[in-house]
C-alpha cells in the first residue's frame, strides 16, 4: 500500500489565524515528521483591533502549556469576567452578560425558574435583580478579579474568565512559539495558485519573487479575500446582510482615564454600536456601523466623540459581508478565520471559531485520500455553529424598543430564522432555556441577552410549584448573600494585576 499520509502544510497568511494554526499544529502533530510552513507578507496588514475573547481561549493556550502569566505580559492582557450592554433594549438602559452562573440549580431545576416565580411578589422584585446571583457580574460592576479559588463549595470556585488583549502581539507571541516547534516561515505574497486540472486539488503556490511551495494541505489563513479558497476554489459565499446590516467598522486606540474594568462595553449608537476594551497600556475602541445607514465620515466622527482621551493611532477601517463560506473545507483547503466568515465581534466569538475550526481538524486530519464524509462533517459542524452564533448576533437587534433612527426601525423588522424563533419563543412562554448540539452559548448566555433585551416569561417551570413561596424567597436571599460575601472577598482589578503581572 502506498503512503497516504499527509506529510507537507501550506499555511496562507499570518496573524491570529495563522499563527493559531500554525502553534496548534507544531504542538499536536509535531514538526518531526511533517512539514508545516507558514507564508505571510510583512507588507500586508492584518485585521486587528485589539481583542476581547471568550472563556475557550483558556483551553487553547493550555494545549499549547503557554504560561498564563507570560502570555498576560507578553499582550497587555487584562481579565474579562463578562461584557456590558448599554442603551441596547432602550436608551439609558443597561445589562450584564457574564461568564459563569446564575444562582444554583435547585430540586434538578434552572435556577432562573425560582427567580421566576418571585417576580410576581412585587415586594421581591422591587429589591431582586438577577444580576445579583452571578459572582461575575456583581465583581466586574465592583471592578473585582481573582483566579477561581481552590477553595470547594463556594461561588468564588466557579470563576470564569477571559481576556482582553492586543491581537497584534498575541500573533507575534504565537509565532515565536510555533517558529520554536519547527514552522518555517516564508516572507512573500501568493501571485499563483496551481490547481490538478483533472482533481481541482491544490498543488502548489507561486510566490512573487517565483518560488513555487507545494504541498498536501492548505490553510487559507489570508483573511476576507479568502485567496485560496475563493479566489482558488471559487467555493461560494452565503450572505446574511439582510440579518444583520452592519458591514463596517472604525476603530483607533486610547489612553484610559478610568478605572481598569474586567469586562468589554457595547454601547448602542444610532447606528450600530461602539465598543470599549481595557488593556494594561491602553484601551481599544470602535465603532461598528452600517454603510447603509451611516456614511464614513460620520463614523469616524462619532467614533473620535466617544473616546475618553486622545487618539494614539490613525483610525483603522474594515470591512465585510457577514457571512460565511459556503464550504469551509474544499478539496484540499480549509478556510480558517475570516477566510472562512464574518459575524460582527458583539460577542467576541472571533478567535474561538479560529479555534473551533482547528479543533475539529484535528479531530478529523485527513489522508491524501480527502475522505468526502470527513469534509462533509467538518462543513455540518462548522455551518451549524456559525448559524447558532448568527442567531445570537441577531437577538440583540431584533429584540430592542429603540425606534429613534431608520436603523433600529430595520433591525426591529428583521425576519427571524425559525431557529432563533424558536428560542424565544420558548423562553417568552414558560423561561425555558435549550443549549442546541452543544451550541457555543449556553444557558446562562441566551438567559442573560434575553432577560437583559426586555423578554418577561408569561410562566415559569411548573415544578418550581414543590417549593414554598417562603422557601424559595429564604433560598434566593441566602444565595444574594454569599454572593455579595464572595465579591467582597475579591481584589481589585487592576491592583490584581499590577501585584501578579508587572516587574
Amino acid at each position: 500500500m502506498s503512503d497516504s499520509r499527509i506529510k507537507s502544510i501550506v499555511i496562507v497568511g499570518g496573524g491570529s489565524a495563522g499563527w493559531m494554526s500554525a502553534s496548534a499544529l507544531a504542538k499536536v502533530i509535531g514538526c518531526d515528521n511533517y512539514s508545516i510552513t507558514l507564508v505571510e507578507s510583512s507588507e500586508i496588514g492584518t485585521v486587528s483591533v485589539g481583542e476581547a475573547t471568550i472563556p475557550q481561549i483558556q483551553l487553547f493556550n493550555t494545549i499549547l502549556d503557554i504560561d498564563e502569566s507570560e502570555f498576560i505580559r507578553s499582550t497587555n492582557a487584562t481579565f474579562k469576567l463578562g461584557i456590558e450592554f448599554i442603551d441596547w433594549k432602550e436608551k439609558g438602559h443597561r445589562y450584564f452578560h457574564p461568564f459563569g452562573n446564575y444562582g444554583t440549580n435547585m430540586e434538578a431545576l434552572p435556577f432562573h425558574h425560582f427567580w421566576l416565580k418571585m417576580q410576581d411578589d412585587p415586594k421581591f422584585k422591587k429589591t431582586s435583580n438577577l444580576s445579583n446571583y452571578s459572582l461575575a457580574s456583581v465583581g466586574a460592576y465592583a471592578n473585582k478579579f481573582m483566579h477561581p479559588s481552590t477553595q470547594q463549595n463556594t461561588p468564588l470556585a466557579g470563576i470564569n474568565y477571559a481576556y482582553h488583549f492586543d491581537a497584534t502581539l498575541y500573533a507575534k507571541f504565537l509565532s515565536k512559539y510555533a517558529i520554536n516547534k519547527g514552522v518555517k516561515r516564508i516572507e512573500g505574497q501568493v501571485d499563483e495558485v496551481k490547481t490538478n486540472p483533472v482533481t481541482g486539488m491544490i498543488e502548489s503556490l507561486v510566490l512573487n519573487d517565483n518560488t513555487v511551495l507545494s504541498g498536501d494541505l492548505f490553510i487559507d489563513c489570508s483573511g476576507f479575500k479568502g485567496l485560496l479558497i475563493e479566489q482558488a476554489l471559487k467555493t461560494g459565499y452565503e450572505d446574511w446582510t439582510h440579518l444583520l446590516p452592519c458591514n463596517k467598522a472604525v476603530a483607533t486606540p486610547c489612553l484610559s482615564t478610568k478605572s481598569l474594568n474586567p469586562y468589554t462595553q457595547s454601547t448602542a449608537q444610532s447606528v450600530g454600536w461602539s465598543w470599549r476594551i481595557p488593556l494594561q497600556n491602553r484601551v481599544g475602541n470602535g465603532f461598528v456601523y452600517s454603510s447603509e445607514f451611516m456614511d464614513d465620515d460620520k463614523a469616524q466622527s462619532l467614533l473620535l466623540n466617544t473616546l475618553e482621551s486622545s487618539p494614539l493611532n490613525d483610525i483603522n477601517s474594515l470591512q465585510w459581508v457577514t457571512g460565511m463560506r459556503k464550504k469551509s473545507w474544499n478539496k484540499n483547503c480549509i478556510a480558517i478565520g475570516l477566510s472562512a466568515g464574518f459575524v460582527e465581534p458583539l460577542e467576541s466569538t472571533g478567535l474561538h471559531l479560529i479555534q473551533s475550526a482547528i479543533a475539529k481538524l484535528m479531530t478529523l486530519f485527513p489522508s491524501k485520500a480527502f475522505t468526502q464524509c470527513d469534509i462533509d462533517l467538518f462543513n455540518q459542524q462548522t455551518e451549524t455553529e456559525y448559524h447558532r452564533i448568527r442567531d445570537f448576533i441577531i437577538l440583540h437587534y431584533k429584540l430592542t424598543n429603540r425606534d429613534d433612527s431608520e436603523f433600529w426601525r430595520y433591525c426591529k423588522n428583521i425576519e427571524m430564522p425559525d431557529s432563533l424563533k424558536q428560542k424565544i419563543d420558548m423562553f417568552s412562554e414558560n423561561g425555558r432555556v435549550f443549549r442546541h448540539d452543544n451550541e457555543l452559548f449556553n444557558e446562562t448566555s441566551w438567559l442573560a441577552v434575553m432577560h437583559g433585551q426586555g423578554i418577561k416569561p408569561k410562566s415559569y417551570h411548573p415544578l418550581v410549584d414543590r417549593l414554598s413561596h417562603d422557601e424559595i424567597e429564604r433560598r434566593l436571599k441566602n444565595i444574594e448573600l454569599v454572593i455579595s460575601r464572595s465579591a467582597n472577598v475579591m481584589p481589585d482589578h487592576q491592583a490584581y494585576i499590577l501585584k501578579n503581572y508587572t516587574p
